[in-house]
């Protein structure tokens, strides 16, 4: 089980935030512009909200961290994990419920030249959500559940790490020297231990 809960938080964070690169680069808004020609301009996630692409980088990198790190990281990454998701999850509702000028203002500015929140409203006359936006959010009640199962669970997580892998097949040779003769690999095995070689199998660590 301790396993299982690290596995569960670990992939669903690296899942979550795998998809919110993705949406990153999808199309979250149509902007309709009130030029005599009625141009559409398409508006990726990115440019809608700018911190989507970090934070979803962010995100990935906090999975990949949970596969090792301690109890306290683990506490404290499961904390940012949630931090992250409503943030995210707040400014991804926001597009998607009232798909505001302001998400479509940068992409206007780069098409036509013109700025200015007034002039850009001006020129736009309807903007209208994709499905990426309700999408994310979705994603971000993922991500805040998996956050906040990182933070009950952490303090049952095993410890593993290659660390203390080596320690017992670093002590296993001792047990086994005296069912076979001691030769010169076995001399290197106790000097590297800290123990004297020459000084019979009952000596301890200088």
């Amino acid at each position: 089980m301790n396993r299982r809960a690290r596995l569960i938080a670990v992939l669903t964070t690296l899942a979550v935030g795998a998809m919110g690169v993705i949406s990153s680069t999808q199309t979250w808004l149509v902007a309709t512009l009130d030029d005599g020609a009625q141009h559409t301009l398409t508006v990726a996630g990115a440019a809608a909200v700018p911190v989507l692409t970090p934070l979803s980088l962010a995100v990935l990198a906090l999975g990949a961290a949970l596969s090792i790190v301690g109890l306290v990281l683990r506490i404290v990454f499961g904390a940012l994990t949630v931090a992250i998701a409503v943030l995210l999850g707040w400014l991804s509702a926001l597009i998607a419920v009232q798909s505001p000028i302001s998400a479509v203002a940068s992409t206007v500015t780069t098409a036509t030249g013109i700025t200015g929140e007034d002039a850009v409203a001006e020129m736009v006359s309807s903007v209208t959500a994709t499905a990426w936006p309700g999408l994310t959010v979705a994603c971000c009640i993922v991500l805040l559940a998996a956050g906040l199962f990182t933070l009950v669970s952490a303090r049952t997580w095993s410890r593993s790490g290659r660390k203390y892998d080596a320690d017992a097949v670093a002590s296993a040779p001792t047990a086994g020297t005296a069912s076979r003769p001691f030769d010169a690999i076995d001399s290197w095995d106790d000097m590297s231990r800290g123990a004297d070689p020459t000084a019979g199998p009952t000596a301890g660590p200088r």
